[in-house]
């Protein structure tokens, strides 16, 4: 028996009073037979989305030619679908034709999963589970309902959406599906770049990324939507590297997330290295050398990010981490050259950075990287930042408008002279006065 949350009763009773049956279906189920909360609720009923208009006050028509509306309830936002079944996915995404059924036993054949196939009577709080989803929740591991050919082949997403739940819910999955996937790489090519980004997303976000990227490419999920990354499949790096570019970075992801960093550190993680087969040459010794890498990688990541639609402040960032993942700080480095470092990787970007390091070091042999290889530079860093000195061009005693007023005419000559006088306060911090600015931009001009 699943407990029942008392808004859940509520809803459940009004649809009693109206003679119509109430299931609770979906994740929500899932999650609770993995003893995990559930916040978002999914309900199959027999009524038609006419008829729950009418039992309450508000209602959203999410998808009525579908049969699905969206009751906002107490500050729920439940979304109810008569139960139904499917017909015909010309686009590889949504069925052409729904058929409204009597039973939930039918509407559950519908669903994509086992696991997702099992629904609780809000009523009675009785369990329906033809397909023995509870069982293989409690087996964790990843079932289609029926033939997982005919399941793979009717939605696209359906092949990623199983290898996504393998990385979320830690579960195995069906080698059934892992045989279809492969012969349903044609429909999958159907779906929209947003919907793949979407399960993408959630792949990175997971706790163990790794799960699902290493069948993406044993499946060739990964050469259809990542070719970038495909490429790194089997391109040695023996030296630093214990793994081949795929697997270092494979890795690198898995480590990010072990550390909870951010989506684009763990973005900039899986694809730092993906200009190296590009850059790839063989030294004298006999050595593979990918010598610039990381520029090509910026490169590629920003145009494989920008075809997954991710939006430009994610892209930008992740592609600012890859360009700069390469930095080699020695002890001799001046306070100038650290004040330029700062000023280039931005303050705001510097624990990023550093996480991205951390998982790059990780992934070359799978051993925790000393958290004290960083220290020195850590310290250096916190005294540059101690002392308040001037990392960026909103802190120049001067501006545009003081250069425009010296007689610099409007246009790239200004930025250009602004930038000239950072790198001058950057070498030598006292020179960021009005005066002396005004001075060195009077000789630049």
């Amino acid at each position: 028996m699943i407990h029942i949350d008392p808004v859940l009763k509520e809803i459940a009773h009004i649809f009693s009073a109206h003679q119509k049956k109430v299931y609770l279906v979906g994740g929500a189920v899932r999650d609770m037979l993995r003893k995990k909360s559930a916040h978002d609720w999914d309900l199959a009923s027999d009524a038609l989305c006419d008829e729950v208009c009418l039992m309450f006050r508000r209602v959203v028509k999410t998808g009525i030619k579908h049969g699905t509306v969206t009751v906002l309830y107490k500050g729920h936002a439940i979304e109810v679908t008569t139960f139904r079944t499917e017909a015909d996915y010309t686009d590889g995404r949504r069925p052409d034709t729904v058929q409204f059924t009597a039973t939930i036993e039918e509407d559950l054949s519908r669903r994509d999963f086992t696991m997702n196939a099992v629904a609780v009577d809000l009523v009675s709080g009785k369990i329906s589970d033809p397909f023995d989803g509870a069982e293989d929740i409690k087996k964790k591991i990843i079932r289609c309902v029926g033939n997982a050919e005919d399941r793979l082949s009717e939605d696209g997403l359906r092949s990623l959406r199983a290898l996504r739940f393998s990385s979320v819910l830690n579960f195995t999955v069906d080698d059934a599906i892992l045989a279809a996937i492969p012969r349903a790489l044609g429909v999958t090519a159907k779906v929209s770049s947003e919907r793949i980004r979407d399960e993408f997303e959630k792949i990175i976000l997971s706790q163990k990324p790794s799960l699902a990227l290493n069948l993406m490419a044993q499946t060739g999920l990964t050469r259809m939507l990542l070719p970038e990354l495909a490429d790194c499949i089997g391109v040695e790096q023996k030296g630093y590297h214990h793994f081949d570019v795929h697997t270092h970075s494979v890795l690198a992801c898995d480590y990010a997330a072990k550390q909870q960093a951010s989506k684009e550190v763990r973005l900039a993680a899986l694809l730092h290295d993906i200009g190296k087969p590009q850059a790839a040459k063989l030294d004298e010794r006999g050595i593979w050398t990918f010598y610039n890498h990381e520029k090509i990688s910026a490169r590629l990541v920003r145009d494989m990010l920008f075809r997954l639609r991710f939006p430009n402040g994610v892209i930008d960032k992740t592609v600012h981490l890859v360009a700069e993942h390469m930095f080699h700080y020695e002890d001799e480095w001046r306070s100038a050259a650290v004040r330029r470092f700062i000023a280039r990787v931005g303050e705001e970007n510097l624990e990023d950075l550093f996480a991205l390091r951390s998982a790059d070091t990780f992934g070359m042999a799978g051993i925790e990287p000393d958290p004290r290889s960083l220290l020195p530079l850590r310290l250096r860093i916190e005294d540059v930042l101690a002392k308040s000195c001037v990392l960026s061009l909103k802190n120049l005693a001067v501006n545009g408008s003081d250069l425009l007023s010296m007689g610099i005419p409007t246009g790239k000559r200004i930025g250009i002279i602004l930038n000239q006088l950072l790198e001058a306060v950057l070498e030598d911090p006292e020179l960021n006065t009005r005066g002396k600015l005004l001075e060195i931009a009077g000789k630049l001009g």
